[in-house]
């Protein structure tokens, strides 16, 4: 059955092409599909057919948009490398790899840690309302490694999902930053939507925003970047990448948000190639706590660092070292 988006255009979003003002409205949809569907006439300006993507909205124009519904399929078991952390009959805990997808997702249909838990976990059942992504009630990033928690019962998903959106997770993040934050602690604020100018990428932004928080602590100092971590107080998508950015300290590695060119930085060469060896953004899911959904225990899990991570950090360490040594000279 397909599915309809109503939508009304605000002063801010006023003057932006047709097509843009979508991506903004849809989520997860690309432009070209956002394209396809406005010139297939899928689209209704005002109630009538519009078949321009470039067509300009303008404030109080209402836009309906009519979406093809996919057929669901449902992904296979893969013998797939997978760190099980732990596992009871309820729910599987996983220290995911960084280069790992979820769940299956256009350009992604196999090798993904969905089919992976199909293949290594027993017992695993269909819960949650999307058959591409059973028993997943939060997500990592694709480059992003650490600790994750899935369902596998409709029973335990519903507990854990009402966690999830409660904020009853502790999630604790390690990340390397450029630059430094002046203060040890403290707190971003900034609510997060769709970017306009590149609807794949989020952004802090005041169109359409969801409210996004982060706390921070600064852990380590090295001059040209930090160690921090970071704890969720929301799960925006991208939200600790688009909020150390928004911060002026973007995550070091990051090919989207953050900082991968280091050619200019005042450090040995040494360092900087090993700063290049990061495989994706140098952010971890150190650490997860949850209620137990049947026993009501609450649980706690860590992961250790990946080696590109602790590479890149013990070359910032020794880069600081040499540079306090040199001050004291």
């Amino acid at each position: 059955m397909p599915i309809i988006v109503e939508t009304t255009v605000t002063e801010a979003e006023s003057g932006l092409r047709l097509d843009v003002f979508l991506a903004g409205a849809v989520e997860d949809a690309t432009r070209s599909f956002l394209k396809k569907i406005i010139k297939d006439g899928a689209v209704t300006l005002n109630g009538i057919p519009c078949a321009k993507p470039a067509r300009v909205v303008v404030a109080d124009d209402l836009v309906q948009a009519t979406l093809p519904d996919p057929p669901p399929t449902e992904p296979m078991p893969e013998d797939l490398p997978l760190d099980i952390l732990y596992e009871d009959a309820a729910l599987v805990v996983v220290d995911k790899a960084a280069g790992m997808v979820v769940h299956p997702a256009p350009g992604h249909d196999t090798g993904t840690l969905v089919n992976a838990l199909l293949y290594h976990c027993r017992g695993y059942m269909q819960s949650g309302g999307d058959p591409r992504r059973p028993g997943i009630v939060h997500r990592l990033d694709r480059d992003t490694s650490g600790v994750m928690v899935a369902a596998k019962t409709p029973s335990a998903y519903a507990h854990l999902a009402r966690q999830a959106a409660e904020h009853a997770f502790d999630r604790r993040y390690l990340a390397l930053a450029r630059g430094e934050f002046k203060e040890q602690y403290g707190c971003i604020n900034a609510g997060m939507g769709r970017s306009l100018s590149d609807p794949s990428r989020m952004a802090v932004t005041g169109i359409r925003a969801k409210d996004a928080v982060t706390h921070f602590e600064t852990l380590e100092r090295f001059g040209v970047a930090c160690l921090v971590a970071l704890q969720l107080e929301t799960g925006r998508t991208h939200q600790i990448r688009v909020h150390l950015r928004f911060a002026g300290h973007p995550v070091l590695g990051d090919p989207v948000y953050g900082e991968t060119r280091y050619q200019n930085w005042p450090l040995r060469h040494e360092t900087k190639e090993t700063l290049k060896t990061l495989r994706g953004q140098a952010l971890h899911a150190e650490r997860l706590g949850f209620e137990h959904p049947e026993t009501g225990e609450r649980m706690t899990f860590s992961s250790p660092l990946p080696d590109d991570f602790s590479a890149a950090l013990d070359a910032l360490r020794a880069h600081a070292a040499e540079a306090n040594e040199a001050k004291s000279t």
